[in-house]
């Protein structure tokens, strides 16, 4: 099975007709599959082949690499617990008294895991009330797993969907984007109603035509040119206004569609930066660009366009009406019988509409977030030779695509042509009804010639609105995709009344710090002090909990429980501009932006001087490499530091913290990715920079962290050891382990022993 990452479509799996296969045959009759979970690891946490299912009778396993099944009689003693750690989601099977069996499986997976213990708790219920579930009617084409019946898309190969259907009320919530132009939005609605009012003129024109010039000369009386030029007049004067009110409207009303569309992709823009990392980590790059970028734009379409139509049909509809009813009620009901059947159609088609072009938008992401993934990893992926997967997932990506719109497609299909045919039939009727008022000399000819320009127009503008339904559905899911992300709070708010900082001399104490990712805990209250100037290194094998103490101490996220305080101000009641302002980062793998090689090193301080600029580079021993390249400091960087080696862009990025001259700095493995002469280089550069400011450094090379002044040994989300490297070596524990293991260059992720056992153990080993 392939762990995917979210929001991806999942590709039919292989194995699934086996399982079934496998299955079938040991299912009894009457018995049906409610539920099927892919168990892809095994107790030791290997990847491998293996199912849980749930029947209406039974529970069946199989561990990945077992071969025989295992299966359990459903009854009310039995339940199934669900938890989730360090990535990791287990099942576990019990009876009140005692474990029966674990599964574990990936997140991957999360969806049908709840399915099947949702499940699996439903039918024990309903077996104790002797009311079994109903088996499932239907399976996914793609993976085989069991469909409920209001389901129509399964939650397996589909990306989870937003929390709430779009709606066309949505669309109002534009309004805070549009209030600044309110005027200009009134002067537009006013040149609407000036042009349609002028494009209703000509038709009302044409009954003194037909009555009073053209049947009269019929019957012999002679045209009158002064009359017939009159009404000429008449009609190209209307021509003439209606074209000069109708440019002034639409000039207008883009240039303000515009500007909304550039103020809501801007707003949008500024709040995505606000929000903590948290947020981004559950999001797809491809996903949020395209709501910023083909999501507004469309909005703007919408506004400029396709708004200005639908008033323009509604003024127009209404007039018409007006002006019909004036001249014959009886012709003008007539001529509205449609509206009952297209409004009816309007309405059912919506509802299909407002789900179904938030799938498209969903579906559509799928497709960015192959490019987002691909391009920026290009490198990788031609490393790998993996070009046929990645078109393959893109195929497959587009493929999905095309099979959601046309699903809409044949709904949007049937609609179109049955409202135009409704406004055929009823100009049929309008047609004959209208020969037989003639007929008993009740209208007259020019009055039903009138009446069938304007049904012309009316219908016309009728079937505009009609279609207008598609596209305001569509802006409306893309409005809501936006809103989701303005509506979203950060994790990390602004306090409501700022405290100011205060000079910053470097000193934090951490109190009692617990911190949870969702439903797993990964500190568990941490306390620590450094005094300003002090060097800390953080020490522990992976997930220990090293970056995310960093992280909070940077106020990327916000502590569960407890508080971290600098220079006693606790940095929760701080601007988190004014805080970071004093904190420099220095990260494992540096990202430099495209540009010059100065604009990158000013990145945190764009004001600062050429001279500042190259006093920082000469400090991170920058300097000599970036005079040897072809335009030294205003030499172009490709995206991400292309073109420099690993250590070139990490002597920048220590450059650039150095520029700000912060008091507080944080080092994520700044050296582990070099080789031993540039760790070299590097080091000469933080030993620059850590001079005089308050230093907390990760790394995994112990040896880098010995002229720290304290070294911090964190294991499973807690502080084991603090002191001198000399002296926790001297003691013979958790980082005497850690130093030896690298020492003989054993296996670095085997778990740290339980915290208690470390004085034991060392003792025996001493003995």
């Amino acid at each position: 099975m392939t762990n995917r990452p979210p929001m991806t479509k999942i590709e039919p799996d292989p194995a699934t007709g086996a399982w079934r296969k496998e299955l079938g045959h040991r299912l009894v009759e009457g018995e049906n599959v409610l539920a099927a979970l892919p168990v892809d690891l095994d107790a030791s946490l290997r990847f491998g082949p293996g199912w849980l299912v749930v029947t209406n009778r039974r529970l069946l396993g199989r561990m990945p690499g077992a071969e025989p099944w295992s299966e359990w009689t459903l009854t009310s003693g039995l339940s199934l617990q669900l938890t989730e750690q360090s990535g990791v989601g287990t099942v576990e099977l019990g009876n009140g008294e005692r474990l029966l069996a674990r599964w574990h499986y990936t997140l991957a997976h999360q969806r049908e895991a709840q399915r099947l213990v949702q499940r699996f708790g439903q039918q024990v219920e309903s077996l104790a009330h002797g009311t079994p579930l109903p088996a499932p009617e239907r399976a996914c084409e793609r993976c085989d797993l069991p469909l409920e019946p209001d389901e129509e898309e399964c939650p397996r190969c589909t990306p989870e969907p937003e929390s709430t259907s779009p709606s066309t009320w949505t669309l109002l919530r534009l309004w805070r984007f549009a209030r600044p132009y309110r005027w200009q939005l009134l002067a537009g609605f006013l040149l609407t109603l000036g042009s349609t009012g002028a494009t209703l003129v000509p038709p009302y024109l044409t009954m003194p035509l037909m009555d009073e010039v053209l049947i009269p000369y019929q019957n012999g009386k002679p045209i009158e040119p002064a009359v017939v030029a009159l009404y000429l007049a008449g009609l190209l004067g209307a021509a003439l206004v209606a074209w000069l009110l109708g440019w002034a409207r639409t000039y207008i009303l883009a240039l303000v569609s515009e500007r909304i569309g550039a103020d809501l992709r801007t707003t949008t823009y500024e709040h995505l930066l606000k929000l903590s990392l948290e947020y981004f980590g559950g999001k797809r790059t491809g996903d949020l660009m395209a709501r910023i970028g083909s999501e507004t734009d469309r909005i703007n379409i919408f506004l400029s366009l396709h708004l200005l139509d639908f008033a323009t049909d509604v003024l127009m509809i209404a007039m018409t009406a007006v002006i019909l009813f004036s001249i014959n009620p009886w012709l003008a009901l007539v001529t509205l019988l449609p509206l009952p059947f297209i409004a009816w159609l309007i309405h059912i088609v919506r509802e299909r509409l407002r789900t179904g072009f938030e799938k498209v938008d969903r579906v559509w992401s799928e497709v960015t977030n192959v490019l987002a993934d691909t391009i920026p990893g290009i490198r990788v992926v031609k490393a790998f030779a993996q070009e046929k997967r990645e078109a393959q997932r893109f195929r497959d990506a587009n493929r999905h695509n095309l099979a959601v719109n046309d699903k809409l497609n044949r709904t949007w299909s049937l609609f179109s042509p049955t409202v135009s045919l409704l406004t055929e039939v009823g100009l049929l009727v309008v047609w004959g009804f209208g020969i037989w008022l003639i007929a008993k000399d009740q209208i007259t000819v020019g009055v039903l010639t009138a009446f069938l320009a304007y049904i012309g127009r009316f219908y016309t503008r009728l079937d505009s609105m009609s279609r207008i339904v598609s596209v305001t559905q569509k802006a409306a899911a893309g409005a809501k995709r936006i809103f989701d992300i303005l509506d979203h709070v950060s994790s990390v708010p602004e306090p409501a009344q700022p405290v100011p900082m205060p000079e910053v001399k470097g000193r934090i104490d951490v109190r009692n710090v617990r911190f949870r990712y969702g439903q797993r805990e990964v500190l568990k209250g941490v306390s620590l002090s450094i005094a300003p100037g002090e060097m800390i290194g953080l020490v522990g094998h992976s997930g220990s909990g090293k970056s995310t103490l960093v992280n909070l101490i940077c106020r990327f996220y916000d502590v569960t429980e407890g508080s971290i305080r600098v220079d006693g101000t606790d940095i929760r009641s701080v601007a988190v501009a004014d805080f970071r302002r004093h904190i420099g980062l220095v990260l494992q793998e540096p990202f430099l932006f495209f540009g010059t090689i100065a604009e990158n090193i000013a990145y945190g301080k764009p004001d600062a001087t050429r001279e500042e600029i190259i006093a920082a580079a000469r400090a991170a021993h920058a300097h000599e490499f970036i005079m040897r390249l072809p335009h030294g400091y205003d030499s172009l960087v490709g995206e991400r530091g292309q073109g420099l080696s690993g250590g070139e862009r990490q002597r920048i990025s220590i450059a650039r913290a150095l520029l700000i001259d912060p008091r507080i700095l944080i080092l994520d493995e700044a050296t582990s990715s070099v080789d031993t002469e540039t760790e070299k280089e590097i080091q000469k550069a933080l030993d620059n920079l850590v001079q005089g400011r308050t230093t907390i450094a990760i790394a995994h090379r112990l040896s880098t962290l010995r002229r720290a002044d304290r070294l911090v040994v964190m294991d499973r989300g807690e502080i084991v050891e603090v002191g001198p490297h000399d002296e926790l070596m001297a003691r013979k524990g958790a980082y005497w382990r850690l130093y030896e293991a690298q020492a003989r260059n054993v296996d670095h992720e085997s778990p740290l022993p339980e915290p208690g056992s470390w004085e034991k153990d060392g003792a025996a080993r001493a003995a």
